[in-house]
């Protein structure tokens, strides 16, 4: 018995790492593909933006459904659904025979990767150690690299852009059988139903048997508010680091284009290192010191980026992203312990959607007042942002894992 379980959690265990994987595998192909794409359907350099919309709004949505998806279905078969939406949907964009038809695509393809990604995190910060959880969000950023890659073999060996979303389909699809066939393994252990609520007179948190209504029952957590508010300010971190920086590094600071790309690749290349990494330290650190240790790098680090002008501070982007790279997963780690298992899910979701709200909203942002005063603004955006980003986390410590007081008898 013990070696068939053993079995089953490393099954589930490779599953989970190629999930990941194949949760970053679209999501960065059409950068490659779009110039070609462009070309095929004849359209304004513009259009790039409403397919990437539309599958963040359906990202989005999905976030905010996802925790009443996975208790009315299951981890295992939201998997395999959303898997094959997913694939569906990027099948439909290598076969589309007008952009139009991507545009009506592009809401499975979102919805599809949002239920993924909540429904993953759960099940992952529920059944896997901290160490696992980084490495698995390694293993999306090796997707995201991996997609693009494809696509950049295909276009190389004179194949059309339909070739490289039909090779990242059929890899997705391929992966639907193996969630499909491993559906009830997923669902095995179900955690026994607790929910961790603030007591009154904000002594600490207290720990109730009866699980929530409803998914939206989360919100009346202040610690679940918390986390909404980290992921806001961390994705928006992450992403206008990453947007903005070879930008503010070629016209604002003077590198040269190769110089420029070298070093934001290296901020990229932070964040999958930085995974892991200090996957390997995670557990003898513990996850809340990780993660204090880890806001304090991201603000020293974009203090550093700021200092105007100054050109040996594009160092500081691997700095920053290597920093940035344990707060996710961490955060998705300690989710049930601090809400409870029946509120995971949704709290999850929640957090999932409030990050994608985070990558629309702070560059945005940056990029309105780098226009008003130069684009030096981008870098005190961030600043900013890593500044709440460590009063945040320390209100979230304190109000989460503060100790409720003894019980006393009359």
């Amino acid at each position: 018995m013990n070696r068939s379980a053993s079995r089953s959690s490393a099954t589930l265990l490779v599953l989970a790492y190629l999930a990941f994987i194949s949760l970053g595998l679209p999501d960065a192909v059409v950068g490659v593909a779009w110039p070609s794409l462009r070309d095929t359907f004849q359209l304004p350099q513009a259009l790039l933006g409403a397919p990437l919309a539309i599958g963040a709004a359906a990202y989005f949505v999905s976030g905010l459904l996802a925790g009443r998806l996975l208790v009315r279905f299951g981890i295992g078969l939201l998997l395999a659904g959303s898997t094959a939406l997913v694939a569906a949907g990027v099948l439909g964009i290598s076969a589309a025979p007008a952009f139009v038809v991507i545009l009506l695509v592009m809401p499975f393809v979102g919805f599809g990767s949002g239920a993924i990604d909540s429904a993953l995190n759960t099940y992952a910060a529920r059944n896997f150690s901290p160490k696992h959880m980084s490495w698995l969000h390694a293993a999306y950023a090796a997707g995201a690299m991996l997609g693009p890659a494809i696509m950049t073999a295909v276009l190389a060996r004179g194949a059309s852009w339909r070739t490289g979303y039909a090779v990242v389909g059929f890899s997705l699809a391929a992966l639907v059988v193996a969630f499909a066939a491993a559906r009830k393994r997923w669902d095995a252990d179900t955690p026994e139903p607790h929910v961790v609520v603030d007591a009154p007179g904000g002594v600490g948190p207290m720990t109730l048997d009866t699980p929530p209504v409803s998914g939206f029952s989360a919100l009346r957590s202040g610690r679940v508010w918390l986390q909404i508010a980290i992921f806001f300010v961390y994705v928006g971190i992450e992403v206008s680091a990453g947007q903005w920086s070879y930008t503010l590094l070629t016209e604002a600071r003077g590198f040269g284009a190769p110089t420029a790309g070298t070093w934001v690749a290296a901020y990229w290349g932070g964040l999958l290192a930085g995974r892991l990494v200090l996957g390997f330290f995670v557990e003898r650190v513990g996850p809340v010191r990780m993660l204090r240790f880890a806001t304090l790098g991201v603000l020293a680090s974009t203090l550093i980026l700021a200092i105007p002008g100054w050109v040996p501070g594009a160092a500081a982007l691997p700095l920053l992203s290597f920093s940035l790279a344990s707060i996710f997963p961490g955060l998705m780690t300690e989710t049930p312990r601090r809400v409870g298992d029946p509120l995971a899910p949704h709290a999850v979701g929640f957090q999932v959607s409030a990050a994608t709200l985070g990558v629309a909203v702070i560059p945005s942002v940056a990029g309105l007042l780098s226009q008003r005063f130069g684009l030096e603004a981008v870098t005190w955006v961030i600043v900013g942002c890593a500044l709440l980003l460590v009063v945040l986390h320390e209100r979230l410590v304190a109000i989460a894992d503060r100790p409720a007081p003894p019980s006393t008898s009359a």
